[in-house]
């Protein structure tokens, strides 16, 4: 890797937690193979220390950054520009700096849909369960619409979220030619069958993620219903540390297909790797090393 010297480029990640991130391996590496006088590092700042953190990186012209939890639909009130993605979704997980422009982009939805194509499933046409309305969610709902998913049906608690959820369906309506619709996630009779009319299943949620991966959004007595947990259902977790959440291990106990985060991280670091650099992400070579 190239030495650090006064003309090294810095991107990096702004979330809480980040300790357990790939990222820096992922983008570092990349930037070694390709030559790149760039480094990427963490840093733990959460909404509340988020507008400071951008004036700093605004001055210090840091090249472009990541976002990830809690931050990512804040950071669209943040930035100068954004991309027809994050204006959609309200959330933003990639900023560029252009000379003290930050534009951002969401690049989560691209990267769900290409590692769902790399787990073998086919989401054009079919229906999706998809749990939270967060910045993750929102983007993959955006992108799974854009790219032909046929039905959405979207549930969250009602927090925050839920009135920009109520928006985003709305849009995806209008916009698209997918069906979206949004439900209270208390509503168990209508998630039920949600689920058993579904294709696929998504958490777009941090429940059962480290340190606390007891968690799991959906009940486990959901899982002893034939009905519901099938073969024929895909279910996905954007979680990937631990590889295997609680919702994974349930569902492939089940007999259900099942794959994590951590291809998704791939592919949506690849996409803010072309933003930040131009160059294309060697991602066959970062697999094998990382993934």
């Amino acid at each position: 890797m190239k030495e650090i010297t006064g003309t090294t480029v810095l991107t990096g990640l702004l979330g809480s937690p980040v300790k357990h991130s790939k990222s820096p391996l992922m983008h570092n590496k990349a930037f070694e193979l390709l030559d790149l006088d760039y480094r990427y590092l963490c840093f733990e700042v959460g909404t509340e220390g988020l507008r400071t953190a951008i004036e700093g990186l605004r001055t210090l012209g840091v090249r472009g950054f990541n976002l990830t939890m809690p931050n990512k639909n804040l950071m669209c009130e943040l930035c100068d520009k954004l991309d027809i993605g994050s204006e959609i979704s309200g959330a933003v997980n990639t900023v560029v700096n252009d000379n003290g422009v930050f534009t951002g982009y969401t690049t989560d939805g691209k990267g769900f849909m290409r590692a769902a194509i790399d787990a073998g499933v086919t989401l054009p046409g079919k229906k999706m369960v998809l749990l939270g309305a967060g910045g993750v969610a929102s983007a993959i709902l955006v992108q799974a619409a854009l790219d032909g998913v046929a039905e959405i049906k979207v549930f969250s608690i009602r927090d925050g979220f839920f009135s920009r959820a109520e928006k985003l369906v709305s849009q995806i309506n209008e916009k698209t030619s997918c069906k979206a619709y949004l439900y209270d996630f208390d509503d168990e009779s209508v998630l039920k069958n949600a689920i058993a009319e579904a294709d696929i299943l998504v958490n777009g949620t941090s429940v059962g993620m480290a340190p606390k991966v007891d968690g799991c959004v959906i009940k486990d007595e959901y899982f002893r219903d034939s009905a519901l947990f099938r073969p024929s259902l895909v279910v996905s977790d954007v979680i990937y540390e631990p590889a295997e959440t609680k919702l994974l291990r349930l569902a492939r106990e089940a007999g259900c297909p099942t794959f994590n985060g951590m291809y998704m991280l791939l592919y949506q670091g690849a996409e803010s790797f072309k933003i930040w650099t131009g160059c294309e992400m060697p991602t066959e070579e970062i697999k094998k090393l990382f993934f």
